[in-house]
């Protein structure tokens, strides 16, 4: 899990451009007490950060503990794996299913 500052330092940007990705729901964060975040590392990879916003659009949810939660919880629609570990192995359109499917 990384601060607001890791974040923007492991992909070359600002803390600002990284508070406006939380609050526009482009970025996973949880929020911690004194209002600050921490983020999952991994989100930034290329598939990741790529999956992100459709799954939020799937989910119909920006919430980081909503997003995180349903990307790290087995499911039986993907045998077994995680949404995160489909992703991570090319098989998204499986884990947009599952995740409309997971909204309803």
């Amino acid at each position: 899990m990384l601060s607001v500052a890791q974040a923007a330092r492991r992909v070359c940007t600002t803390v600002s451009t990284i508070r406006s990705w939380i609050v526009n729901g482009r970025a996973i964060a949880l929020e911690r007490p004194r209002n600050s975040y921490r983020l999952p590392g991994w989100q930034f990879e290329s598939a990741m950060w790529e999956a992100i916003p459709q799954l939020a659009a799937a989910l119909d949810t920006n919430q980081g503990w909503a997003l995180l939660g349903f990307l790290e919880s087995p499911c039986g629609a993907l045998n077994g794996r995680t949404p995160r570990q489909a992703i991570e192995q090319g098989d998204l359109r499986r884990v947009l299913q599952a995740g409309l499917a997971e909204s309803y």
